[in-house]
């Protein structure tokens, strides 16, 4: 079963190649092994002091900041896209690699120092405050994260921290290349940031015009309760990354998400019917459990999954740069994840 940390966020050579084109964008640098002393030539005129507001308030940060801690899953990686080494950020427990980190992270990290050595917490049993503080932040970066009021306060009483703009779990990938470009004074190479990945994404989706306009809905199964069936509503990062690519909200998850400040739903499978989607998109925990969701009396009249307009999602690692994207990521999102998409809007299943 997936976790609610899994589910928010939720191989070798070829991804680790991918990442080092992931990287290109980014400025480099000369830094030591510590990233705490690391500097970028990158910073804005007069960016200091600057006040960044969010959603439990404002945070000011009076100079440029030296020690720069993450607990966001891809805050780390706009950190390091802008050119600056986080001296602790979230360790990756789904989808990441064996130091619990990713291939692309890796790379990024590698162009500005190859000696580095960064902290990596484990917040899979809440926000590890005191590993975080011992990271000797002067900086904590929940720009994409899901901290409440009380993990904002007591991270706040280690250094200025800056929390999510709206929604838990809902910052798009330019909203943070765009706080935390404020927030490391480097706003101008944040706007440029975003330009060239936005060219990324265009140039990579113009080869699959198949997919524009066709309407998606990203889901799971609870194998243990095949009842209901999990959709993320339109506030999550995931059906954000397909909009991008060209595609539109299935009309149901866009019916489930009207007033629902979640970044998921559940439709009854007696309603699997009803699930308007040209294409549907769900993890796939096991080899062959979409032929067993197929089979399913009730499930198996999804009408995307029925008409084979599927992806059956068995890499995590791939599936991870569409739930957590960033500049770092995006690279590995179109090479490996939208040509899935266009498969399935053309009938034929990806997995």
């Amino acid at each position: 079963m997936f976790t609610r940390r899994s589910l928010v966020v939720a191989a070798a050579s070829g991804v680790a190649a991918l990442a080092l084109t992931a990287c290109s964008t980014g400025p480099t640098q000369e830094a030591s092994a510590d990233p705490g002393t690391s500097k970028a030539a990158a910073v804005d005129k007069d960016a200091f002091p600057t006040t960044i507001t969010h959603a439990f308030g404002e945070t000011t940060v009076k100079a440029e900041p030296k020690r720069v801690a993450t607990v966001g899953w891809n805050d780390a990686d706009v950190v390091v896209s802008l050119g600056v080494l986080p001296v602790g950020a979230t360790k990756i427990t789904w989808g990441g690699n064996a130091k619990g980190s990713t291939d692309w992270f890796d790379a990024g990290v590698a162009k500005l120092d190859a000696d580095a050595q960064i902290a990596r917490y484990d917040d899979t049993a809440g926000i590890p405050v005191e590993e975080i503080a011992a990271t000797k932040p002067d900086l904590i970066l929940g720009v994409n994260s899901g901290i409440t009021q009380e993990d904002y306060d007591k991270l706040s009483k280690i250094a200025p921290t800056v929390a999510y703009p709206g929604q838990a779990w809902g910052t798009s990938w330019e909203e943070s290349l765009e706080l935390v470009g404020q927030a490391l004074g480097r706003t101008t190479l944040a706007a440029k940031l975003t330009e060239d990945t936005n060219q990324q994404i265009d140039e990579a989706v113009a080869k699959y015009p198949q997919i524009k306009g066709k309407s998606a809905a990203w889901a799971w199964f609870t194998p243990t309760d095949l009842s209901t069936i999990g959709l993320y509503t339109t506030h999550d990062l995931r059906p954000q990354l397909l909009r991008r690519f060209g595609l539109v909200d299935s009309p149901t998850v866009a019916e489930l998400s009207k007033g629902n400040n979640q970044f998921s739903a559940n439709l009854s499978a007696e309603k699997s019917s009803s699930l308007d989607a040209d294409l549907l998109i769900f993890y796939m925990e096991a080899k062959g459990q979409d032929a067993q969701l197929k089979k399913h009396p009730l499930l198996g009249q999804i009408p995307a999954l029925k008409s084979n307009h599927y992806i059956a999602s068995a890499d995590n690692t791939v599936a991870l740069t569409m739930s957590s994207p960033s500049p770092l990521s995006m690279p590995v999102a179109l090479e490996k994840f939208l040509p899935k998409i266009a498969s399935a809007v053309d009938g034929t299943p990806a997995q």
